[in-house]
């Protein structure tokens, strides 16, 4: 082989490797950010959420944008995100808004409300219905912008260790329940804990609870709840979806090249769907496995359902009048919640009931 040929056959592959590298990154600076999670890595879904993020930045930067992910508990605890952020200890993390209603119950909207929308109604809000702008003017009082990263779609009520026949049998009950669940099951005699996911099985195992909820079978299988209680309830009326976030420190987001923000947008987007995506197929494999293991599913009674349906709403009637920034939301939301429920009571749900009464 000639030299001509040699240096022409070099250029491209030169140029080859050049088109392969992304372009999006050439002539912009390494970054290097922390995220940390509000949940532990044994949780693959949620915390992995997190870790996609991190995955197609980089790849999509040729790993000149990189965030290192941390569990909860490796740099700060699982429910110290939101802090963390806002003083721009990490510069990102990945959590549920609805830990930090004891701040603002304002949060409850970015993530779950009670007897509220579900995945699709959420989804639909916070797109295209106005939600994630209102939300994110919310937050900047916290220094944050958020993105939707996540969802475990419709979630179980949890594991407890005796039945509940009435709304009488919850008066008294130690309950992990997060967000404002807890509120609304204080006025029926709860008594709410919020733990992060980490801690819940020990103070479980130790009778610390009574009761506890964290998300859906193929987690709650993780966590090892059917060990120590047996009764598995239904539906998780307080989060019929549960939307998680990435957090990012304002000021920070702030410094990255446009380029670099586009695709920390697109990967969580994309992780919003990863996430939803994996729960609803394991789910029902996972559900299988802990019925083998024990676990004896109960549906709550309506009488339960009533309850906790009319003192959620004087709940948010009651805020809403303190709150101007609750009802700022709490307003559009409701009439975006009607919209949605008329139409997919034309439009889904007969569709959904006739396949499921068609099952042998």
């Amino acid at each position: 082989m000639d030299r001509r040929s040699l240096l022409k056959g070099g250029g491209i592959a030169a140029g080859a490797a050049a088109v392969a590298s992304p372009a999006i990154a050439q002539g912009l600076p390494e970054i290097r950010w922390r995220m940390a999670s509000s949940y532990p890595k044994s949780l693959d879904t949620l915390f992995g959420a997190g870790a996609h993020i991190a995955k197609r930045v980089a790849a999509a930067t040729d790993n000149k944008f990189q965030i290192q992910v941390f569990a909860a508990g490796e740099l700060i605890g699982g429910l110290q995100v939101l802090d963390a952020v806002q003083n721009a200890t990490v510069e990102c993390g990945y959590t549920l808004s609805s830990f930090y209603i004891g701040k603002d119950p304002t949060f409850m909207f970015e993530a779950s409300v009670p007897f509220g929308l579900n995945t699709r109604h959420h989804n639909g809000w916070m797109i295209h219905g106005g939600g994630l702008q209102l939300v994110r003017d919310f937050m900047a009082d916290y220094n944050i912008v958020n993105f939707p990263a996540g969802n475990t779609g419709a979630q179980m009520g949890g594991w407890f260790r005796r039945e509940i026949n009435s709304v009488e049998d919850l008066k008294g009950l130690k309950f992990r329940i997060a967000g404002m669940g807890g509120q609304v099951l204080s006025r029926l005699g709860v008594v709410p804990q919020v733990l992060a996911g980490g801690d819940i099985y020990p103070a479980l195992e130790r009778g610390t609870l009574d009761a506890v909820e964290w998300a859906g079978p193929y987690d709650d299988e993780k966590l090892g709840f059917a060990k120590v209680a047996r009764y598995y309830y239904y539906p998780g009326f307080w989060e019929g979806t549960a939307g998680t976030s990435l957090y990012v420190n304002k000021d920070k987001l702030a410094t990255l090249p446009e380029a670099y923000r586009n695709v920390l947008e697109a990967a969580c987007a994309e992780a919003n769907l990863w996430c939803l995506s994996k729960y609803d197929a394991e789910n029902p494999d996972a559900l299988r496995r802990v019925i083998g293991q024990g676990a004896q599913l109960r549906a709550f009674p309506r009488e339960v359902l009533e309850a906790g349906y009319k003192q959620a709403f004087q709940l948010y009637g009651e805020i809403a009048a303190q709150n101007p920034k609750f009802k700022k939301i709490y307003d559009h939301w409701s009439a975006f919640r009607e919209k949605e429920l008329t139409w997919f009571r034309i439009g889904e749900f007969p569709f959904d009931y006739f396949i499921y009464s068609q099952r042998n």
